[in-house]
C-alpha cells in the first residue's frame, strides 16, 4: 500500500525576545541623594563624630566615580518597538516624583538642626554643603520634569527649583539653551580654552538675562507688561521668597545664611554640569547663515552606569537635545556623540582644576573635529593662543 505524503508543517514564526530594562530598579538609587542629610544626622548622632555631616562629598565625588570605573558602561539602547510602552510606564515617573518629598524633608530637617543649636561651625558647614548638593541634584530632577507636557510635572519642576532660587532655569533652559546650544550666543555652552571659573559668572548672569528677556518678549506679544504675576520668572522667584520666608518664620531668621549658601552651592553644581556638557562644541553656519540643526555630535555623552542612574540618564545628553520631551528611561546612546572619559561625578572634579581639565578635554575636542580647531567653539580671550597652539588660522 502506497503511503500518502503529508504536507509539511510551516515553521512557527520566531518570537521577538522580550526586552527588559536592566536598570529598572537601579533608578531608585537616585533617592539615596536627598536622604543624605538624614543619613548624616543619624551617623553623627550615633557616633558623636561631626565628620559625618560631610558624608555627601566622599559619596558623590568618591564612591560614585569609583563605581563608574568598577561597574563600567552600558551603551545598549532600548529597541524602537518598546519605546512607547517604556515611556508610558508610570513606575519611572514615581522614581522622580519621590525625590521631591525627600528633598523637602531634608530641607526642613536641616533648618531644624541649624536652629536648635549644638552644631559646631564645621558641622554647620558640612550640613550646608550636603544640603546644597541635594538642592543641586534637585535641579536635575526639575530638568527631567520640566521638559514634560504634563502640567503636574511642570509644576513639580518649579517646586524642585524653589530651594535654589533658580526657577528662571525652567524658562531659560527650555526656550533659550535648547535653541542656542553649542553656539557662542548660548551662555550655558562653554568654550574651548575657557575655565569653569570664567564660565560660571557668564552662565549665571547670562541665563538670568536670557530668561527675563524671553519672558518679557512673550508678554509683550500679548500686550502685557513684564511686571505681572503671569511672568514665569517673577512667579518662580516668588516661590523661593515664600519658601525662605516660611522657613525663617518657623525656625527663625538664623537659618537664612544656610538657606542662601546651600542655594549657591546647588546652582553652582548645575552650572559645572552645564560646563562639561557642551565644552568646545560648535554648530556650524549653513549657507543661509543659520546654525546647522543640533545633532548628537554637539553634546558630550557618557554611558557610565553609576553616574547615569543617579542622574536619570542626563549623561545621554545628545538624545535629550534631539528629543527634549523623551523620558529618561528611553534615552539612547549615539556612536557619533563625543564621549567623556568618565561619568559626570568625576568630570566635575576635573572641571574645578582648569589645568587638569584642559589636559584631558582639549585634545578630545581637537580629535572630535579631526584636528581642525577652527571648527570648535573657542573662547574669545584665548582664541589667538588656541589657534597658534593647534595650527589653526583665523576664519
Amino acid at each position: 500500500m502506497t503511503e500518502t505524503a503529508q504536507p509539511s508543517e510551516a515553521p512557527a514564526p520566531e518570537r521577538e525576545p522580550t526586552w527588559r530594562d536592566g536598570k529598572r530598579y537601579l533608578w531608585l538609587l537616585g533617592l539615596v541623594l536627598p536622604a543624605l542629610p538624614m543619613l548624616s544626622w543619624a551617623l553623627a548622632g550615633a557616633t558623636g563624630s561631626g565628620v559625618f555631616w560631610w558624608i555627601s562629598l566622599p559619596i558623590v565625588f568618591g564612591l560614585v566615580p569609583l563605581a563608574d570605573l568598577l561597574v563600567g558602561k552600558d551603551s545598549a539602547n532600548p529597541p524602537d518597538r518598546v519605546l512607547h510602552r517604556l515611556e508610558g510606564d508610570r513606575y519611572y515617573r514615581w522614581c522622580t516624583y519621590l525625590y521631591l518629598p525627600l528633598q523637602y524633608a531634608a530641607l526642613v530637617l536641616a533648618c531644624w538642626l541649624w536652629s536648635r543649636g549644638g552644631l559646631s561651625p564645621a558641622d554647620k558647614a558640612g550640613l550646608t554643603v550636603t544640603l546644597g548638593l541635594v538642592a543641586g541634584f534637585g535641579i536635575n530632577t526639575a530638568h527631567e520634569l520640566g521638559h514634560k507636557k504634563d502640567a503636574l510635572e511642570r509644576w513639580l519642576a518649579r517646586v524642585a527649583l524653589a530651594q535654589t532660587c533658580y526657577g528662571h532655569f525652567y524658562i531659560e533652559h527650555n526656550r533659550g539653551h535648547h535653541v542656542r546650544v553649542a553656539t557662542p550666543e548660548d551662555p550655558a555652552s562653554s568654550r574651548l580654552g575657557q575655565s569653569f571659573w570664567e564660565f560660571l559668572p557668564r552662565a549665571v548672569l547670562g541665563s538670568l538675562r536670557s530668561a527675563w528677556g524671553l519672558e518679557k518678549r512673550r508678554l509683550e506679544r500679548r500686550g502685557t507688561s513684564p511686571w505681572t504675576p503671569r511672568n514665569d520668572v517673577l512667579s518662580a522667584w516668588a516661590m523661593s521668597v515664600l519658601l525662605f520666608g516660611v522657613l525663617s518664620a518657623v525656625f527663625g531668621p538664623t537659618v537664612l545664611p544656610m538657606l542662601l549658601a546651600q542655594a549657591v552651592i546647588g546652582f553652582c553644581l548645575l552650572e559645572v554640569v552645564n560646563y562639561l556638557e557642551h565644552y568646545g562644541l560648535l554648530r556650524q553656519r549653513t549657507a543661509s547663515g543659520r546654525y546647522e540643526r543640533c545633532t548628537p555630535r554637539h553634546s558630550w555623552n557618557s554611558d557610565d552606569i553609576a553616574s547615569n542612574v543617579f542622574l536619570y540618564h542626563l549623561q545621554r545628553h545628545s538624545d535629550h537635545h534631539a528629543h527634549p520631551a523623551r523620558r529618561y528611561q528611553a534615552l539612547r546612546h549615539f556612536d557619533e556623540s563625543p564621549q567623556l572619559p568618565t561619568g559626570y561625578a568625576g568630570m566635575v572634579l576635573l572641571a574645578l582644576v582648569p589645568p587638569l581639565w584642559r589636559r584631558v578635554m582639549d585634545p578630545r575636542v581637537l580629535s572630535h573635529y579631526g584636528g581642525d580647531v577652527t571648527r570648535a567653539n573657542i573662547h574669545p580671550r584665548t582664541r589667538r593662543k588656541v589657534l597658534a597652539r593647534h595650527g589653526g588660522g583665523e576664519r
